[in-house]
């Protein structure tokens, strides 16, 4: 069996399992391709919002990302809530060369600040340069200055109506990066990329899980898991 292209997110962790690395694995392994992590920030997060963030010390980011670049040697990085600038220089300078999706996690869907000026203005100065493609939302565009260049696709959300969004940015980077892991273009890549987390919108659109915004359906399909499986 031909082993499957890594990809390693660095990236929070959501208690909530909608968002951030949560997110990613799961849209990893939906795809097909395997995923190592780097935990830079856990957060108490649910459905409602963001109720605390604990960064993960910078020098302990660092040890985990040298354990996976040295021993799996990712295809493809993705990064999520990046904690400080500290962190955002980290990335920039171990992950350069490599493929780079860079979802630069500074406002929640739920309106939460989770980066501050200095982190935006350190994606600016270190990280957007090395990336092979950069994916914030329209608030993070404008908090990162309205960055111009082919490889910023501002992301705007589904055509699909839901309340179930939680996790959606992360969900389309993290598939950006699966497809560009396993060969795609960036265009072709930014189309199926698309077209999953609509799939995946569709799927999970009448779910009532949690009192507020609801997760994205990852793993998850349509499909009775019986269905179609021998007796």
């Amino acid at each position: 069996m031909v082993n499957p292209p890594v990809v390693v997110t660095i990236a929070g962790s959501d208690s909530g399992g909608a968002a951030g690395i949560a997110a990613d694995l799961t849209t990893f392994a939906a795809l097909g391709v395997h995923g190592a992590c780097v935990v830079t920030a856990v957060t108490a997060q649910d459905t409602t919002g963001v109720r605390a963030v604990h960064p993960v010390p910078l020098e302990v980011v660092a040890a985990q990302l040298d354990a996976v670049l040295e021993d799996l040697d990712p295809i493809a990085v993705k990064t999520g809530m990046l904690a400080g600038p500290d962190v955002v220089r980290l990335v920039a300078r171990r992950c350069a060369g490599r493929i780079l999706v860079v979802d630069p996690v500074l406002v929640a869907t739920s309106g939460a600040v989770l980066g501050s000026a200095a982190v935006a203005a350190a994606y600016r100065e270190h990280l957007l340069p090395v990336a092979t493609v950069a994916t914030p939302n329209e608030d993070e565009f404008e908090a990162l200055g309205r960055p111009s260049g082919a490889n910023v696709l501002v992301t705007r959300g589904g055509d699909i109506e839901t309340d179930n969004d939680h996790g959606t940015g992360c969900t389309h980077s993290s598939a950006l990066a699966s497809y560009l892991a396993l060969g795609d273009d960036l265009a072709t890549a930014a189309a199926r990329a698309d077209a999953f987390v609509a799939r995946q919108l569709h799927v999970s659109r009448n779910w009532t899980l949690g009192r507020g915004r609801g997760p994205v359906a990852h793993v998850h399909t349509s499909v009775p898991p019986t269905q179609g499986v021998p007796a």
